[in-house]
Protein backbone atom coordinates (compact mmCIF):
# COMPACT_ATOMS: atom_id res chain seq x y z
CA UNK A 1 0.00 0.00 0.00
CA UNK A 2 1.12 3.32 -0.87
CA UNK A 3 -0.44 6.84 0.10
CA UNK A 4 -3.45 4.69 1.07
CA UNK A 5 -3.93 2.96 -2.15
CA UNK A 6 -3.65 -1.04 -2.38
CA UNK A 7 -2.31 -2.86 -5.03
CA UNK A 8 -5.60 -4.66 -6.28
CA UNK A 9 -3.41 -7.63 -8.03
CA UNK A 10 -1.53 -8.24 -4.83
CA UNK A 11 -4.70 -8.58 -3.52
CA UNK A 12 -6.19 -10.77 -6.02
CA UNK A 13 -2.70 -12.45 -5.13
CA UNK A 14 -4.33 -12.93 -1.50
CA UNK A 15 -7.08 -15.04 -2.88
CA UNK A 16 -9.74 -12.74 -4.13
CA UNK A 17 -11.31 -13.05 -7.22
CA UNK A 18 -8.82 -11.38 -10.11
CA UNK A 19 -10.04 -8.40 -11.39
CA UNK A 20 -9.39 -6.52 -14.92
CA UNK A 21 -6.64 -5.14 -14.09
CA UNK A 22 -4.78 -8.91 -14.04
CA UNK A 23 -6.79 -10.92 -16.41
CA UNK A 24 -9.46 -10.70 -19.33
CA UNK A 25 -10.96 -13.26 -17.34
CA UNK A 26 -10.99 -10.78 -14.54
CA UNK A 27 -12.65 -8.36 -16.58
CA UNK A 28 -15.99 -10.96 -17.58
CA UNK A 29 -14.27 -11.68 -21.41
CA UNK A 30 -14.99 -15.36 -22.87
CA UNK A 31 -17.54 -15.62 -19.76
CA UNK A 32 -18.42 -18.93 -19.61
CA UNK A 33 -21.01 -19.38 -17.81
CA UNK A 34 -23.61 -16.45 -16.86
CA UNK A 35 -24.65 -15.47 -13.24
CA UNK A 36 -27.57 -16.44 -11.36
CA UNK A 37 -29.10 -13.43 -11.61
CA UNK A 38 -31.32 -13.54 -14.20
CA UNK A 39 -33.46 -15.70 -12.54
CA UNK A 40 -33.88 -12.55 -10.03
CA UNK A 41 -35.64 -10.96 -12.73
CA UNK A 42 -39.38 -10.43 -13.17
CA UNK A 43 -40.55 -11.90 -16.19
CA UNK A 44 -41.55 -7.70 -17.89
CA UNK A 45 -40.42 -6.51 -20.57
CA UNK A 46 -37.93 -3.00 -19.55
CA UNK A 47 -37.75 0.34 -21.46
CA UNK A 48 -35.03 0.62 -24.01
CA UNK A 49 -33.03 3.57 -24.74
CA UNK A 50 -33.45 3.21 -28.35
CA UNK A 51 -37.38 3.84 -27.87
CA UNK A 52 -38.28 7.11 -29.10
CA UNK A 53 -40.50 7.38 -26.40
CA UNK A 54 -38.69 6.84 -23.59
CA UNK A 55 -36.56 9.84 -24.72
CA UNK A 56 -39.50 11.85 -25.29
CA UNK A 57 -40.44 10.87 -21.75
CA UNK A 58 -37.40 12.26 -20.22
CA UNK A 59 -37.97 15.70 -22.23
CA UNK A 60 -37.64 17.39 -18.72
CA UNK A 61 -33.75 17.45 -19.36
CA UNK A 62 -33.71 19.53 -22.37
CA UNK A 63 -36.67 22.17 -20.88
CA UNK A 64 -34.91 22.78 -18.00
CA UNK A 65 -31.94 24.38 -19.91
CA UNK A 66 -33.52 25.69 -22.63
CA UNK A 67 -36.47 27.09 -20.26
CA UNK A 68 -34.65 27.25 -17.07
CA UNK A 69 -34.38 24.18 -13.99
CA UNK A 70 -36.99 24.49 -11.97
CA UNK A 71 -36.22 21.83 -9.23
CA UNK A 72 -35.35 24.88 -6.72
CA UNK A 73 -38.52 26.47 -6.39
CA UNK A 74 -40.28 22.70 -6.22
CA UNK A 75 -37.80 21.44 -3.82
CA UNK A 76 -38.61 24.35 -1.61
CA UNK A 77 -41.90 23.43 -1.59
CA UNK A 78 -40.95 19.85 -0.30
CA UNK A 79 -38.72 20.66 2.24
CA UNK A 80 -41.49 22.98 3.81
CA UNK A 81 -43.98 20.27 3.59
CA UNK A 82 -41.87 17.88 5.75
CA UNK A 83 -41.06 20.69 8.31
CA UNK A 84 -44.48 21.34 8.61
CA UNK A 85 -44.38 18.25 9.45
CA UNK A 86 -42.22 17.91 12.01
CA UNK A 87 -38.84 16.67 10.95
CA UNK A 88 -35.27 16.85 12.28
CA UNK A 89 -35.02 20.73 11.73
CA UNK A 90 -31.51 19.94 10.67
CA UNK A 91 -32.80 16.59 8.08
CA UNK A 92 -30.77 14.63 10.41
CA UNK A 93 -30.78 10.92 10.40
CA UNK A 94 -29.13 9.35 13.69
CA UNK A 95 -28.03 5.82 13.94
CA UNK A 96 -25.70 4.39 16.81
CA UNK A 97 -22.71 2.98 15.66
CA UNK A 98 -20.01 0.79 17.00
CA UNK A 99 -16.11 1.36 16.80
CA UNK A 100 -16.23 -0.91 13.39
CA UNK A 101 -18.90 -0.89 11.08
CA UNK A 102 -19.42 -0.81 7.24
CA UNK A 103 -22.32 0.37 4.71
CA UNK A 104 -22.63 0.15 0.95
CA UNK A 105 -22.70 2.83 -1.66
CA UNK A 106 -24.13 2.60 -5.34
CA UNK A 107 -25.53 4.51 -8.39
CA UNK A 108 -27.79 4.85 -11.04
CA UNK A 109 -29.40 1.87 -10.31
CA UNK A 110 -32.83 1.82 -11.73
CA UNK A 111 -33.30 0.43 -15.32
CA UNK A 112 -35.05 -3.20 -13.94
CA UNK A 113 -32.94 -4.52 -16.66
CA UNK A 114 -30.38 -7.71 -16.50
CA UNK A 115 -27.58 -5.22 -16.10
CA UNK A 116 -29.15 -3.38 -12.87
CA UNK A 117 -29.86 -7.31 -11.64
CA UNK A 118 -26.20 -8.24 -12.44
CA UNK A 119 -25.13 -6.15 -9.45
CA UNK A 120 -27.27 -8.08 -6.80
CA UNK A 121 -25.68 -11.10 -6.42
CA UNK A 122 -22.43 -9.51 -5.15
CA UNK A 123 -24.01 -6.82 -3.58
CA UNK A 124 -25.90 -9.37 -1.12
CA UNK A 125 -22.56 -11.22 -0.35
CA UNK A 126 -20.43 -8.24 0.18
CA UNK A 127 -23.59 -6.22 2.13
CA UNK A 128 -24.03 -9.26 4.53
CA UNK A 129 -23.44 -7.08 7.92
CA UNK A 130 -23.62 -4.04 6.30
CA UNK A 131 -25.06 -1.50 8.09
CA UNK A 132 -27.46 0.24 5.68
CA UNK A 133 -26.56 1.37 1.81
CA UNK A 134 -27.13 4.60 0.23
CA UNK A 135 -28.01 4.74 -3.43
CA UNK A 136 -26.39 8.03 -5.09
CA UNK A 137 -28.39 9.51 -7.87
CA UNK A 138 -30.82 7.91 -10.25
CA UNK A 139 -33.16 5.22 -8.50
CA UNK A 140 -35.98 4.99 -11.71
CA UNK A 141 -35.31 5.37 -14.92
CA UNK A 142 -36.66 6.90 -17.29
CA UNK A 143 -38.53 9.29 -15.02
CA UNK A 144 -38.81 8.39 -11.36
CA UNK A 145 -42.26 7.35 -11.25
CA UNK A 146 -43.35 5.95 -7.99
CA UNK A 147 -44.99 3.11 -9.92
CA UNK A 148 -42.02 1.88 -11.03
CA UNK A 149 -40.67 1.21 -7.69
CA UNK A 150 -41.41 -2.33 -7.44
CA UNK A 151 -39.04 -4.21 -10.02
CA UNK A 152 -36.49 -1.28 -9.79
CA UNK A 153 -36.25 -1.02 -5.94
CA UNK A 154 -38.00 -2.88 -3.96
CA UNK A 155 -37.66 -6.57 -5.87
CA UNK A 156 -34.38 -6.31 -6.85
CA UNK A 157 -32.96 -5.15 -3.05
CA UNK A 158 -35.75 -7.40 -1.05
CA UNK A 159 -32.81 -9.51 0.49
CA UNK A 160 -30.41 -6.84 1.56
CA UNK A 161 -31.48 -7.29 5.23
CA UNK A 162 -30.78 -3.27 6.23
CA UNK A 163 -32.14 0.10 4.98
CA UNK A 164 -31.49 2.19 2.08
CA UNK A 165 -31.13 5.90 1.79
CA UNK A 166 -30.48 7.91 -1.40
CA UNK A 167 -30.09 11.50 -2.65
CA UNK A 168 -32.12 11.79 -5.71
CA UNK A 169 -30.79 11.98 -9.56
CA UNK A 170 -31.85 14.13 -12.69
CA UNK A 171 -34.39 11.36 -13.77
CA UNK A 172 -36.12 11.43 -10.58
CA UNK A 173 -36.70 15.17 -10.90
CA UNK A 174 -38.50 14.37 -14.10
CA UNK A 175 -41.07 13.12 -11.97
CA UNK A 176 -41.30 16.37 -10.16
CA UNK A 177 -39.51 13.99 -7.49
CA UNK A 178 -42.90 13.02 -6.14
CA UNK A 179 -41.73 9.14 -6.64
CA UNK A 180 -38.84 9.60 -4.65
CA UNK A 181 -40.87 11.71 -1.79
CA UNK A 182 -43.27 9.09 -1.40
CA UNK A 183 -41.04 6.24 -1.16
CA UNK A 184 -38.71 7.74 0.55
CA UNK A 185 -39.61 10.33 2.82
CA UNK A 186 -43.04 9.19 3.16
CA UNK A 187 -44.65 12.15 1.92
CA UNK A 188 -47.85 13.11 -0.03
CA UNK A 189 -48.23 14.81 -3.19
CA UNK A 190 -47.73 18.17 -3.43
CA UNK A 191 -50.86 20.69 -4.39
CA UNK A 192 -50.75 21.92 -8.04
CA UNK A 193 -49.92 25.19 -8.65
CA UNK A 194 -52.31 26.24 -11.72
CA UNK A 195 -51.39 28.88 -13.49
CA UNK A 196 -52.25 30.42 -16.78
CA UNK A 197 -50.57 30.21 -19.86
CA UNK A 198 -47.83 32.71 -20.26
CA UNK A 199 -46.19 33.30 -23.37
CA UNK A 200 -42.42 33.10 -21.69
CA UNK A 201 -39.87 30.81 -21.32
CA UNK A 202 -41.53 29.38 -18.00
CA UNK A 203 -44.67 29.38 -19.89
CA UNK A 204 -43.55 27.08 -22.57
CA UNK A 205 -41.66 24.69 -20.50
CA UNK A 206 -44.87 24.77 -18.28
CA UNK A 207 -46.87 23.84 -21.48
CA UNK A 208 -44.17 21.16 -22.48
CA UNK A 209 -42.63 19.93 -19.20
CA UNK A 210 -44.10 16.06 -18.06
CA UNK A 211 -46.14 16.11 -15.59
CA UNK A 212 -45.84 13.56 -12.42
CA UNK A 213 -47.53 10.08 -12.68
CA UNK A 214 -50.39 9.91 -9.86
CA UNK A 215 -49.20 7.03 -7.67
CA UNK A 216 -51.15 3.96 -7.59
CA UNK A 217 -50.87 3.69 -3.55
CA UNK A 218 -52.11 -0.29 -3.94
CA UNK A 219 -49.79 -1.22 -5.98
CA UNK A 220 -46.90 0.82 -4.32
CA UNK A 221 -48.06 -1.05 -0.74
CA UNK A 222 -47.68 -4.21 -2.65
CA UNK A 223 -44.41 -3.41 -3.62
CA UNK A 224 -43.73 -2.13 0.00
CA UNK A 225 -44.25 -5.65 1.16
CA UNK A 226 -40.61 -7.26 -0.67
CA UNK A 227 -39.09 -5.38 1.72
CA UNK A 228 -41.32 -5.97 5.12
CA UNK A 229 -39.03 -6.41 7.96
CA UNK A 230 -38.51 -3.28 10.56
CA UNK A 231 -34.31 -3.47 10.12
CA UNK A 232 -35.13 -2.21 6.44
CA UNK A 233 -37.17 0.60 6.95
CA UNK A 234 -35.92 3.61 6.47
CA UNK A 235 -37.65 6.88 5.94
CA UNK A 236 -35.71 10.53 5.43
CA UNK A 237 -36.70 13.97 6.85
CA UNK A 238 -36.16 14.85 3.18
CA UNK A 239 -34.39 14.51 -0.06
CA UNK A 240 -31.10 16.50 1.79
CA UNK A 241 -29.56 14.83 4.96
CA UNK A 242 -27.29 14.48 7.07
CA UNK A 243 -26.36 10.81 8.23
CA UNK A 244 -24.98 10.85 11.67
CA UNK A 245 -22.53 7.70 12.33
CA UNK A 246 -21.32 8.84 15.03
CA UNK A 247 -17.53 9.73 14.53
CA UNK A 248 -18.72 10.19 10.52
CA UNK A 249 -21.40 12.08 9.20
CA UNK A 250 -22.70 11.24 5.46
CA UNK A 251 -23.66 14.39 4.63
CA UNK A 252 -26.35 13.60 1.31
CA UNK A 253 -27.24 16.47 -1.17
CA UNK A 254 -30.23 17.45 -4.24
CA UNK A 255 -28.41 18.42 -7.06
CA UNK A 256 -31.94 18.57 -9.25
CA UNK A 257 -31.84 18.17 -13.29
CA UNK A 258 -28.61 20.41 -13.61
CA UNK A 259 -26.57 20.00 -11.07
CA UNK A 260 -26.99 23.00 -8.60
CA UNK A 261 -28.36 23.52 -5.43
CA UNK A 262 -30.94 26.21 -4.29
CA UNK A 263 -30.00 28.72 -1.34
CA UNK A 264 -31.68 26.79 1.28
CA UNK A 265 -29.80 24.02 0.72
CA UNK A 266 -26.74 25.72 0.28
CA UNK A 267 -27.21 27.43 4.23
CA UNK A 268 -28.32 24.40 5.57
CA UNK A 269 -25.24 22.55 3.64
CA UNK A 270 -22.38 25.00 5.01
CA UNK A 271 -24.41 25.05 8.48
CA UNK A 272 -24.44 20.81 8.78
CA UNK A 273 -20.50 20.95 7.76
CA UNK A 274 -19.23 23.41 10.15
CA UNK A 275 -19.63 20.09 12.41
CA UNK A 276 -15.82 19.76 13.18
CA UNK A 277 -16.29 15.50 12.66
CA UNK A 278 -15.02 13.71 9.23
CA UNK A 279 -17.77 13.93 6.26
CA UNK A 280 -18.01 11.96 3.26
CA UNK A 281 -20.01 13.93 0.84
CA UNK A 282 -22.97 11.79 -1.37
CA UNK A 283 -24.37 14.26 -4.31
CA UNK A 284 -26.34 13.10 -7.28
CA UNK A 285 -23.55 14.72 -9.66
CA UNK A 286 -20.17 14.56 -9.32
CA UNK A 287 -17.77 17.14 -8.60
CA UNK A 288 -14.89 15.05 -10.63
CA UNK A 289 -15.44 13.32 -13.97
CA UNK A 290 -13.69 12.81 -17.36
CA UNK A 291 -10.93 15.07 -16.33
CA UNK A 292 -13.44 17.91 -16.05
CA UNK A 293 -14.52 19.94 -12.39
CA UNK A 294 -17.65 20.77 -11.32
CA UNK A 295 -18.06 22.43 -8.42
CA UNK A 296 -22.23 22.69 -8.25
CA UNK A 297 -22.69 26.21 -8.00
CA UNK A 298 -24.92 27.84 -4.71
CA UNK A 299 -27.68 29.72 -5.58
CA UNK A 300 -26.47 33.21 -4.23
CA UNK A 301 -22.93 32.73 -4.61
CA UNK A 302 -20.33 29.95 -3.48
CA UNK A 303 -19.98 26.14 -4.49
CA UNK A 304 -20.43 22.72 -2.62
CA UNK A 305 -16.88 22.04 -3.40
CA UNK A 306 -15.31 25.24 -1.40
CA UNK A 307 -17.45 23.66 1.35
CA UNK A 308 -16.04 20.39 0.93
CA UNK A 309 -12.31 21.62 0.63
CA UNK A 310 -12.70 24.06 3.86
CA UNK A 311 -9.99 22.06 6.09
CA UNK A 312 -12.82 23.35 8.98
CA UNK A 313 -15.70 21.05 7.26
CA UNK A 314 -13.14 17.83 7.35
CA UNK A 315 -14.50 16.28 4.38
CA UNK A 316 -12.79 13.37 3.48
CA UNK A 317 -14.51 12.30 0.40
CA UNK A 318 -17.36 12.78 -2.40
CA UNK A 319 -18.96 10.60 -3.78
CA UNK A 320 -21.69 11.26 -6.81
CA UNK A 321 -23.38 9.27 -9.25
CA UNK A 322 -25.09 10.36 -12.95
CA UNK A 323 -22.30 9.03 -14.97
CA UNK A 324 -22.31 5.14 -15.13
CA UNK A 325 -18.55 3.51 -14.49
CA UNK A 326 -16.60 4.12 -11.51
CA UNK A 327 -13.46 6.95 -11.22
CA UNK A 328 -11.52 8.31 -8.47
CA UNK A 329 -9.58 11.30 -8.77
CA UNK A 330 -7.45 11.92 -5.36
CA UNK A 331 -7.27 15.74 -5.37
CA UNK A 332 -4.90 17.18 -2.93
CA UNK A 333 -6.11 20.17 -1.09
CA UNK A 334 -3.76 22.46 1.29
CA UNK A 335 -1.39 19.47 2.17
CA UNK A 336 -4.61 16.87 2.15
CA UNK A 337 -5.75 14.65 -0.02
CA UNK A 338 -9.76 14.01 -1.12
CA UNK A 339 -10.83 11.25 -2.74
CA UNK A 340 -13.56 12.55 -5.23
CA UNK A 341 -15.16 9.33 -6.66
CA UNK A 342 -17.68 8.60 -9.30
CA UNK A 343 -19.98 5.88 -8.44
CA UNK A 344 -22.66 5.54 -11.11
CA UNK A 345 -22.16 1.54 -11.97
CA UNK A 346 -24.84 0.20 -9.82
CA UNK A 347 -27.45 -0.82 -12.71
CA UNK A 348 -28.01 1.52 -15.61
CA UNK A 349 -25.95 1.35 -19.35
CA UNK A 350 -22.25 2.13 -19.12
CA UNK A 351 -21.10 5.37 -19.66
CA UNK A 352 -18.11 4.45 -21.75
CA UNK A 353 -14.57 5.05 -20.09
CA UNK A 354 -12.17 4.66 -23.47
CA UNK A 355 -13.35 8.65 -23.79
CA UNK A 356 -11.55 9.94 -21.10
CA UNK A 357 -8.43 11.64 -21.73
CA UNK A 358 -5.01 11.50 -19.81
CA UNK A 359 -6.11 12.87 -16.43
CA UNK A 360 -4.21 16.37 -14.94
CA UNK A 361 -7.54 17.98 -13.78
CA UNK A 362 -6.85 19.41 -9.95
CA UNK A 363 -3.42 18.16 -10.19
CA UNK A 364 -4.26 14.51 -10.11
CA UNK A 365 -1.38 12.43 -12.25
CA UNK A 366 -2.84 9.99 -14.40
CA UNK A 367 -1.06 7.48 -12.68
CA UNK A 368 -2.97 8.56 -10.07
CA UNK A 369 -6.53 8.32 -11.28
CA UNK A 370 -8.54 5.21 -11.64
CA UNK A 371 -11.56 3.89 -13.56
CA UNK A 372 -13.74 1.04 -13.99
CA UNK A 373 -14.39 -0.55 -17.04
CA UNK A 374 -10.42 0.11 -18.36
CA UNK A 375 -10.20 2.63 -21.18
CA UNK A 376 -9.35 -0.56 -23.36
CA UNK A 377 -11.81 -2.83 -21.79
CA UNK A 378 -14.56 -0.09 -22.68
CA UNK A 379 -13.21 0.14 -26.10
CA UNK A 380 -12.93 -3.12 -27.04
CA UNK A 381 -16.70 -3.57 -25.99
CA UNK A 382 -17.77 -0.88 -27.79
CA UNK A 383 -15.92 -2.00 -31.02
CA UNK A 384 -17.90 -5.16 -30.43
CA UNK A 385 -21.30 -3.96 -30.04
CA UNK A 386 -21.46 -2.00 -32.88
CA UNK A 387 -19.08 -4.06 -35.36
CA UNK A 388 -22.07 -6.45 -34.62
CA UNK A 389 -25.15 -3.56 -34.93
CA UNK A 390 -23.08 -2.17 -38.14
CA UNK A 391 -22.03 -5.33 -39.31
CA UNK A 392 -18.53 -3.85 -39.92
CA UNK A 393 -16.43 -6.59 -38.73
CA UNK A 394 -13.32 -4.39 -38.87
CA UNK A 395 -14.57 -2.27 -36.54
CA UNK A 396 -13.76 -5.06 -34.08
CA UNK A 397 -10.95 -4.62 -30.97
CA UNK A 398 -10.13 -7.17 -28.86
CA UNK A 399 -9.15 -6.32 -24.97
CA UNK A 400 -5.58 -6.85 -25.78
CA UNK A 401 -5.64 -4.48 -28.49
CA UNK A 402 -8.15 -2.26 -26.60
CA UNK A 403 -5.61 -1.82 -23.71
CA UNK A 404 -2.28 -1.33 -25.69
CA UNK A 405 -4.20 1.54 -27.98
CA UNK A 406 -5.31 3.09 -25.02
CA UNK A 407 -2.19 2.92 -23.13
CA UNK A 408 -0.43 4.17 -26.33
CA UNK A 409 -2.79 7.01 -26.37
CA UNK A 410 -3.28 8.49 -22.78
CA UNK A 411 0.62 7.58 -22.37
CA UNK A 412 0.32 5.29 -19.48
CA UNK A 413 1.50 1.64 -19.12
CA UNK A 414 -1.27 -0.61 -19.91
CA UNK A 415 -2.97 -1.89 -16.81
CA UNK A 416 -2.38 -5.76 -17.42
CA UNK A 417 -0.02 -7.42 -20.05
CA UNK A 418 -0.70 -6.87 -23.61
CA UNK A 419 1.86 -9.53 -25.17
CA UNK A 420 2.11 -8.72 -28.70
CA UNK A 421 -0.55 -6.23 -29.29
CA UNK A 422 0.94 -4.70 -32.61
CA UNK A 423 -1.30 -1.46 -33.44
CA UNK A 424 -2.22 -0.95 -37.08
CA UNK A 425 -3.89 1.88 -39.45
CA UNK A 426 -6.96 -0.21 -39.31
CA UNK A 427 -7.31 -0.27 -35.04
CA UNK A 428 -6.70 3.21 -34.79
CA UNK A 429 -8.78 4.73 -37.63
CA UNK A 430 -11.27 2.42 -35.29
CA UNK A 431 -10.35 3.99 -32.32
CA UNK A 432 -11.12 7.47 -33.47
CA UNK A 433 -14.84 5.76 -34.91
CA UNK A 434 -15.25 5.58 -31.29
CA UNK A 435 -14.17 8.00 -29.49
CA UNK A 436 -11.21 6.59 -28.24
CA UNK A 437 -8.21 8.95 -30.77
CA UNK A 438 -8.54 12.21 -31.83
CA UNK A 439 -9.93 12.87 -34.72
CA UNK A 440 -8.22 14.80 -37.78
CA UNK A 441 -9.86 18.27 -37.14
CA UNK A 442 -10.43 18.21 -33.33
CA UNK A 443 -13.42 16.94 -34.41
CA UNK A 444 -15.12 16.40 -30.87
CA UNK A 445 -16.18 12.88 -31.35
CA UNK A 446 -15.24 11.87 -27.67
CA UNK A 447 -17.69 13.75 -25.90
CA UNK A 448 -20.64 13.00 -28.77
CA UNK A 449 -19.82 9.50 -28.13
CA UNK A 450 -19.96 10.10 -24.20
CA UNK A 451 -23.24 11.98 -23.53
CA UNK A 452 -25.20 10.59 -26.93
CA UNK A 453 -23.99 7.56 -28.28
CA UNK A 454 -23.43 5.56 -24.51
CA UNK A 455 -26.72 6.06 -24.26
CA UNK A 456 -28.29 4.33 -27.16
CA UNK A 457 -26.15 1.32 -26.70
CA UNK A 458 -27.82 -0.77 -24.19
CA UNK A 459 -27.13 -4.48 -23.83
CA UNK A 460 -28.56 -7.44 -21.88
CA UNK A 461 -25.89 -9.76 -22.01
CA UNK A 462 -22.32 -9.81 -20.13
CA UNK A 463 -20.16 -8.41 -19.67
CA UNK A 464 -21.52 -6.01 -17.67
CA UNK A 465 -18.90 -3.57 -16.33
CA UNK A 466 -21.01 -2.78 -13.04
CA UNK A 467 -20.13 -1.80 -9.88
CA UNK A 468 -20.88 -1.15 -6.38
CA UNK A 469 -18.45 0.76 -3.18
CA UNK A 470 -18.29 -1.04 -0.08
CA UNK A 471 -17.14 1.53 2.62
CA UNK A 472 -15.95 0.44 6.29
CA UNK A 473 -14.99 2.10 9.34
CA UNK A 474 -12.23 0.21 11.63
CA UNK A 475 -10.36 2.10 14.30
CA UNK A 476 -9.23 5.78 12.80
CA UNK A 477 -9.06 4.35 9.49
CA UNK A 478 -12.24 4.86 6.55
CA UNK A 479 -11.18 1.61 3.54
CA UNK A 480 -13.47 2.52 0.46
CA UNK A 481 -13.17 -0.74 -1.97
CA UNK A 482 -15.26 -0.95 -5.42
CA UNK A 483 -16.07 -3.92 -6.53
CA UNK A 484 -17.36 -5.62 -9.54
CA UNK A 485 -20.19 -7.26 -11.57
CA UNK A 486 -19.87 -8.36 -14.73
CA UNK A 487 -22.91 -10.88 -15.19
CA UNK A 488 -20.26 -13.74 -15.15
CA UNK A 489 -21.00 -16.71 -12.38
CA UNK A 490 -17.11 -16.66 -11.21
CA UNK A 491 -17.48 -12.83 -10.08
CA UNK A 492 -20.70 -13.13 -8.98
CA UNK A 493 -19.25 -16.10 -6.87
CA UNK A 494 -16.33 -13.76 -5.64
CA UNK A 495 -16.63 -10.18 -6.84
CA UNK A 496 -13.15 -9.08 -7.85
CA UNK A 497 -11.75 -5.57 -6.29
CA UNK A 498 -11.22 -3.44 -8.82
CA UNK A 499 -10.25 -0.29 -6.39
CA UNK A 500 -9.34 0.15 -2.88
CA UNK A 501 -8.20 3.19 -0.88
CA UNK A 502 -8.11 3.72 2.73
CA UNK A 503 -8.12 7.25 4.73
CA UNK A 504 -7.14 8.21 8.06
CA UNK A 505 -9.76 9.68 10.29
Amino acid sequence: MVDGVVDVGAAAARGKQVSSRVSEEGAGWNCQEIGTFAALRPNTNSFTWLNPKTLWRSRNEILSGLFGDPSAQVRRRWVAAQRERGVDPDFRIRREMGEEYSFLVLGDTGEGDASQYAVIPGLLKLGSGTSFAVVASDLIYPTGSGNEYCDKFFRPYKDYRAPIYAVPGNHDWYDGLGGFMRVFCDARPLKVERQGFRLSPGGLRGLLWKKPDPVDEAALAEAQKMRPAPEQRAVQPAPYWVLDLGRLLLVGIDTGIRGDIDREQGEWLRRVSADPRPKILITGKPIYVRNDYHPCAIEGGGTVDEIVRDPASHYVAAIGGDVHNYQRFPVRVDGRTIQYIVSGGGGAFMHATHTIPRVDVGGVHEDEFKCYPLRGDSLSFYSLLYSRRLRMRWLYITPEQGLALMSRQIGNRPPRPTPGAAITARMRWAARLLGGWPMPFHLPVGRVFHRYISELSDWDTPPFFKSFLHVSVTGDRLKIRCFAATGCLPQEIEPPLEDEVEIPL
